[in-house]
């Protein structure tokens, strides 16, 4: 195999590694804060409670996306994985998506040790990667934004910050900002003459995901802080708007209507915290709309703390982080239109090339593995690419003939 396109299989077999050891650690850093609630006692159960039935749904809900999946993909194509009561009893554990993350390292270091590695190995591994890509996102808005949230209104309400609060912290920006670049990534792998994201375009995209999400994690905590009995009366007027609005766009990601509601319950709680394309056409209005009513929500949140700032411990510099979050909101702003406007690069057609490999147009391309569930999502992100050759036809079970 030429030097480039190894280099390139390392690169996604790192970036595997990264992203497998960063849910670990968050996990670790969740468990970690749960006991110390316990063990300090001072009323504190309940927080335990909280970051521990946030943690658990969020389990729940991934292995029940994971297990949907796996029983969808055609018969045949897992020839690997154990036996489907083995399955069963990895994701009734709870470990469906571990097991998930395991797998396609393997499946990864596999096709780099291979001197020439087959088309349908590389396109195993890609169909693994992005499922793991999206069960990522998944895991971020349903549990590690959550958390943040949670931890962060804890710091608002007690006044100080504990060394095992701020390792939740951080890990949980990081974490957030990288499933939301990993994200990205794995959807421009679906569309022809999409190259991966440059350095300068990776940074750009980092940074604006960054300045835009934090801003609302932070007002909803303070909001959380002042009033912690109304807060879920709140998180579940607005994701039942929202909820309303993703099912009026007629989604169909899943391969029953059953499932296709807990895709759009989990797309709900997405779009309460970032922004997130789940419709084909042009995004630009939806998109719009979307960041009006968040900003606006966000806005009377501060308002209510400017009601009620003798509320909270007089130590926090409040009045000094809000106009930070303005700020970052501009910032996050301009860098999100430089990115369109400059560093999205365009969705040239290439009939005889996909990601610069595989041909589109033969027979043998067409029976390779093809994630059928992140082509949608692709075609969604991705609106001006037009032609079905570059997507898996109706006639195709998830991609494959």
């Amino acid at each position: 195999m030429p030097w480039l396109p190894r280099a390139a299989l390392l690169w996604d077999l790192v970036l595997g590694f990264l992203g497998t050891a960063a849910f670990l650690v968050d996990l670790g850093a969740d468990l970690w804060a749960a006991v110390q609630y316990v063990l300090s006692g001072r009323g504190r159960y309940l927080w335990a409670a909280l970051v521990l039935a946030l943690l658990g749904l969020a389990s729940v809900a991934l292995q029940l996306f994971s297990w949907v999946w796996l029983r969808a993909d055609p018969v045949g194509l897992h020839a690997s994985q154990p036996p489907g009561r083995c399955l069963a009893l990895l994701h009734l554990l709870q470990l469906g998506y571990l097991y998930r993350c395991v797998q396609g390292l393997q499946q990864g270091l596999l096709v780099w040790q291979q001197e020439a590695p087959s088309d349908f190995d590389l396109a195993y591994a890609d169909f693994l990667t992005l499922d793991i890509s999206m069960l990522r996102l998944f895991e971020t808005f349903l549990e590690t934004t959550p958390q943040l949230t949670l931890v962060l209104a804890i710091v608002l309400q007690s006044g100080r910050a504990e060394s095992y609060q701020w390792v939740g912290i951080c890990t949980s920006f990081v974490g957030i900002s990288w499933a939301l670049l990993d994200y990205h990534r794995a959807l421009r792998t679906c569309l022809p003459s999409k190259p991966p994201l440059g350095p300068g375009s990776s940074v750009v995209y980092f940074l604006w995901n960054l300045l835009l999400l934090w801003p609302r994690v932070f007002v909803v905590a303070l909001f959380s802080a002042l009033f912690p009995h109304y807060v879920a009366l709140h998180f579940l007027g607005l994701w039942l708007v929202l909820l309303f609005w993703v099912w009026l766009q007629g989604t169909d990601f899943m391969p029953d209507s059953c499932s296709e509601w807990l895709y759009r319950a989990t797309v709900a709680t997405i779009l309460y915290f970032s922004w997130f394309n789940v419709a084909e056409g042009r995004t630009r209005g939806r998109a719009a709309i979307h960041l009006v009513f968040l900003l606006s929500d966000s806005v009377l949140m501060a308002v209510t703390w400017l009601t009620h700032i003798a509320w909270l411990p007089s130590g926090i510099p409040l009045q000094t982080l809000l106009p930070v979050g303005g700020v970052c909101v501009l910032l996050g702003l301009a860098l999100r239109l430089v990115y369109y406007r400059w560093l999205h690069p365009s969705c040239r057609w290439e009939p005889d090339r996909v990601d610069g490999t595989r041909g589109l147009g033969s027979l043998e391309w067409r029976r390779l593995p093809q994630n059928r569930r992140m082509a949608q999502l692709a075609q969604n992100f991705f609106p001006r690419v037009r032609d079905e050759a570059a997507l898996p036809q109706k006639g195709e079970v998830n991609g494959v003939l």
